[in-house]
């Protein structure tokens, strides 16, 4: 009845949990939220102003599909300097959200047979992605006695010529992991040698802990030329709603995406940009107090978590999810994910909403409240023990 591409879609396993908590809210029932991603606080003032004063002055109007030439540039600046390799604001595309950054790439690289490493556990859009480009999608496990880095052995075991593609996440959603530069170096060599693209998700790249500067895979030799670093302003500006991402890419392949974009969205509306400006340009003053304060977050979640008997979880090195293995309870993660959902009203994620791999997992979102992370802890122990 409908195309291959869209036939085995499935929606992001946190929506699927959000709507079943929100059933039992309808029925009386007080469930605590560790299920979506996104910071409990709101956009910071002075962004929401920008964006205010934009609507106030008319800035409602079409844009060019790439994105305001003030905020390219901007993201330019930004992005050089975190990452430490020139770019250029030609090599800048805006988008409604990180996610165009992560599709229309893939679109435009990958054809029919092609095979598209990523990780598993992963963030649930890069299989997506894959499918519907008609890629082969090559999930690689991510080993928690790493700190949830790639298990090299396999990804060697598996690219190849045909390999078109390689998606990282660092820091990675679900796991918090980071890829340390010495695995990038290992995943660099084996792109060059197979001429292979690589799609580095780094949307958590400025959440990072106890000192951490996260590597990019562009700032590595020979690899600036094969890739996409996508990133926005979601995470670390508390600005999930407004719909406002960008990739970083080759100019040819921007100009290629810049079209998709043209064809599809048209344009990221012209005051959610403006707001983006002022994000990167103010002080981030306050962003860098949000870091810290998560992770003090993680470090009274991860605590909380290894207190309870059966329960084991690595702290993780960024962005704002903890992932312990619950593997001891000889359960499906998903009848456990659904368990503490009835019983103790926490709502969180099963391991296995981000691939095979995440099997004997379970994932909880840290940006809520310290008290909400000590009642979730309570209510899971009590149903658990």
């Amino acid at each position: 009845m409908f195309a291959h591409r869209v036939a085995n879609l499935k929606e992001e396993g946190a929506y699927t949990m959000l709507a079943r908590a929100h059933a039992l809210e309808a029925q009386g029932r007080r469930i605590l939220h560790l299920e979506v991603g996104q910071p409990d606080f709101d956009t910071f003032d002075h962004i929401k102003q920008a964006g205010m004063r934009a609507i106030q002055a008319g800035r409602t109007r079409y844009n060019p599909s790439a994105g305001l030439p003030r905020l390219r540039q901007a993201i330019a600046e930004a992005v050089s300097d975190r990452i430490g390799v020139p770019v250029q604001p030609e090599e800048v595309v805006v988008g409604p959200g990180a996610k165009p950054g992560l599709f229309f790439p893939t679109l435009a690289l990958v054809e029919p047979g092609d095979e598209v490493i990523y990780p598993d556990p992963g963030f649930p859009t890069y299989a997506a992605m894959i499918e519907v480009a008609g890629g082969v999608p090559r999930p690689v496990p991510l080993l928690e006695e790493k700190d949830f880095s790639f298990d090299l052995d396999a990804f060697d075991a598996c690219i190849n010529e045909r390999t078109r593609l390689i998606v990282l996440n660092t820091p990675a959603n679900p796991t918090g992991g980071v890829i340390p530069k010495a695995d990038l170096e290992h995943i660099a060599a084996a792109a060059q040698k197979y001429d292979a693209w690589v799609i580095s998700d780094e949307i958590y790249a400025r959440l990072a802990y106890d000192g951490i500067k996260v590597p990019s895979i562009a700032a590595l030799p020979g690899m600036r030329e094969r890739t996409i670093v996508v990133d926005g302003f979601s995470k670390t500006y508390a600005m999930t709603g407004w719909r406002l991402g960008y990739a970083i890419m080759p100019q040819p392949l921007a100009e290629r995406v810049s079209l998709l974009l043209n064809h599809s969205v048209g344009c990221t509306a012209m005051f959610t940009q403006d707001a983006g400006i002022e994000a990167l340009t103010a002080s981030q003053a306050l962003a860098e107090e949000k870091v810290a304060e998560y992770q003090r977050r993680r470090d009274r979640m991860v605590a909380g978590l290894n207190a309870i008997p059966g329960v084991t979880c690595r702290l993780p090195q960024g962005a704002f999810y903890a992932f312990p293995n619950v593997k001891s309870f000889g359960v499906p993660s998903s009848q456990l994910a659904m368990r503490l959902l009835e019983e103790a009203g926490v709502a969180l994620l099963p391991g296995t909403d981000f691939g095979v791999h995440g099997e004997g997992y379970l994932r909880l979102c840290y940006a809520v409240s310290p008290q909400e992370i000590d009642e979730a802890l309570e209510r899971m122990a009590d149903v658990l023990c």
